[in-house]
């Protein structure tokens, strides 16, 4: 049954085909294909400025609007490039600038550390000193005094012993 349906087509096929092939297609050629001709002739010629000059301005339009927009945005991009070549630029003198300043703070920190550290090496210098001085009159005067107490107890012992040998 189906080979049967199968054969059926192609053999419609076949004969539709040497049909078309020998010419054979009729075309009539009458007054409906003139008024046809004539109906688009009407239409494109009152189409054409009520519909179709409108829409190719509005797509001029928007091609030009685009295309300014486009111009616009180049021009904006590149001023920001310029910008940030600026802020650039100036973040980089700003660094500097503080680089220098903490290079002249530290150098001045430097001095201020060497003229206190020289200040508490001559303060420590001078109590040194004085303890020093203190100490040696303190030894002087104990001297002197362990000295004249010497002599009292020598004199004593020899009282003693004197006094022992007497008796």
């Amino acid at each position: 049954m189906l080979f049967e349906l199968v054969s059926a087509t192609a053999a419609s096929s076949l004969e539709g085909g040497t049909k078309a092939m020998s010419g054979g297609v009729p075309l009539d050629f009458d007054r409906t294909v003139l008024l046809q001709i004539a109906v688009f002739a009407v239409l494109i010629v009152v189409l054409k400025p009520l519909l179709f000059d409108p829409v190719l301005k509005v797509f001029a339009l928007r091609e030009q609007r685009t295309e300014g927009a486009r111009a616009t945005a180049r021009e904006l991009q590149e001023k920001a490039g310029e910008l940030l070549q600026r802020y650039e630029k100036e973040l980089e003198r700003i660094k500097q600038v503080a680089a220098d300043e903490r290079d002249l703070l530290r150098s001045e920190t430097s001095k201020l550390e060497a003229e206190i550290l020289d200040e508490a090496r001559q303060a420590t210098t001078r109590i040194v000193d004085e303890g020093r001085r203190k100490i040696e009159h303190e030894v002087n005067s104990i001297r002197v005094a362990v000295g004249a107490e010497s002599e009292k107890v020598a004199q004593m012992i020899v009282e003693r012993v004197v006094g022992q040998g007497v008796n």
